[in-house]
């Protein structure tokens, strides 16, 4: 194998989520006891001592700490919960705080932070991805692996950008899952549904003008439908935000066009589609 060739190979199992490496010779770890070369692991530290990864912004009025983890947990319905506390956030500083805060989802504690948002909160287009990556878990920001580079390109092709001030010109970009699942794995039902109330309260909190949903994920969550991407792309639905709609469009996930270099000319023409509706805005 040429070197390229190998780091090429070894780029992709990252990006796959491998994490570990396996020995050469075979295990039989059916045996009581199997013999390692790792050290064994030292005492779990306590909540007080595990680093804290996310400050907690100030709380706008009407977020009530008592509704946040503890509760969640001695009531055993963390959906439920995860309802309650979206609902009592009044900014998206309350979002973040409540998220940090909520222990109840399971992919929090493997992942190492949580990746809430990026871009400008006043921006006039939302882009809702699916989960985080090994690349998003590391800086705690969605879309910054090699799906978010393309991302951003193809923005920046239609005149958006997470770093622009002007919200006519900038781009929020934020996920259906906030933190990552463990070798990439597909989220739970119930994992999604705890984080899907946290969700609908940032649309409803931000209110943005038009909601890019990129992939199958966020547009079958926030539209209802179950049909496959390749049918949902490039159609225009609307979003319930309570009093009004928000128009949303489906398009290709950046991931599925690295795989699928060809299918690039139907995300340009969602963004074309997209493009035409911000300039008869």
């Amino acid at each position: 194998m040429k070197r390229e060739d190998a780091v090429a190979a070894l780029e992709w199992l990252v990006e796959m989520g491998v994490d570990e490496v396996v020995g050469d010779a075979p295990v039989n770890r059916l045996l009581a006891e199997v013999p390692s070369s790792r050290p064994k692991p030292g005492p779990i530290p306590q909540r007080d001592e595990l680093p804290k990864t996310v400050a907690s912004p100030t709380m706008g009025p009407g977020f009530r700490r008592d509704n946040g983890v503890r509760g969640a947990i001695a009531s055993g319905d963390a959906v439920n919960d995860a309802n309650a506390i979206a609902v009592a956030c009044q900014s998206l500083a309350d979002i973040v705080a409540a998220l940090s805060a909520f222990d109840a989802c399971p992919l929090k504690r493997t992942a190492t932070n949580l990746a809430l948002c990026d871009g400008n909160p006043d921006a006039h287009v939302m882009c809702i991805g699916e989960a985080p990556g090994r690349d998003e878990d590391l800086q705690g920001k969605p879309f910054v692996g090699r799906s978010g580079q393309l991302l951003d390109r193809m923005l920046e092709a239609a005149g958006l950008s997470r770093g622009a001030a002007d919200p006519a010109q900038a781009v929020f970009i934020t996920n259906v899952i906030f933190w990552r699942p463990p070798g990439n794995r597909t989220p739970t039902e119930q994992e999604t549904l705890m984080c899907l109330p946290f969700l609908r309260r940032t649309i409803e909190i931000l209110r943005p003008r038009f909601i890019l949903a990129v992939g199958a994920t966020p547009t079958q969550r926030l539209t209802g439908r179950t049909d496959g991407i390749l049918k949902l792309r490039g159609k225009w639905f609307n979003f319930d935000l309570g009093g009004g709609n928000v128009p949303l469009l489906a398009t290709l996930h950046p991931a599925y066009l690295l795989r699928q270099p060809a299918q690039k000319r139907l995300a340009w023409r969602d963004l074309l589609s997209l493009r035409s509706a911000l300039d008869a805005h």
